[in-house]
């Protein structure tokens, strides 16, 4: 199962959407435009577009995966108490004393250029079920992190 903002669900939704009757459509067509030129079996486009077939094949099974198994979270029973998904946290790293805020997200709408860290890396498990000026030690690649919780809030 796999818990995501409502925000995130309509945009796996759309995507879904515009694979199954654009993109597929597209390679459809260019697999027939591909076999009408005649022989097959040197046809580069042909296969060329059957491989694309194949790979959009696939995206599409794994959206329809996750959608599947999806549950949408009401933002308004999550509490800000303690780190969760969707919490908005504020955080200093006492290594280099510097402010930072994330908001812990689902992988699928994890971005750091949006301050959205997934759940599911190492900063956000370390975060997980934490209080406000709880210290947290995380070893990432760089080195080890000393992360202080100043504040938390939910993301709606």
């Amino acid at each position: 199962m796999e818990y995501l903002s409502k925000e995130c669900y309509d945009k796996l939704v759309a995507e879904l959407h515009e694979l199954e009757t654009v993109e597929l459509q597209r390679v459809k067509d260019a697999i027939s435009e591909a076999r009408d030129k005649g022989d097959l079996s040197e046809n580069f486009e042909y296969h060329a577009a059957k491989r694309e077939q194949g790979r959009l094949l696939g995206r599409i099974r794994f959206k329809q995966r996750v959608l599947a198994h999806a549950r949408v979270l009401d933002t308004s029973r999550l509490s800000g108490d303690c780190v969760q998904l969707l919490s908005r946290v504020e955080m200093t790293n006492l290594n280099s004393n510097a402010h930072m805020t994330y908001t812990i997200a689902s992988p699928h709408e994890a971005n750091l250029r949006e301050g959205k860290i997934s759940i599911k890396s190492p900063i956000g498990q370390a975060l997980l079920n934490k209080t406000v000026g709880d210290v947290v030690e995380v070893q990432v690649p760089a080195g080890l992190l000393r992360l202080r919780i100043d504040a938390i809030s939910i993301d709606a």
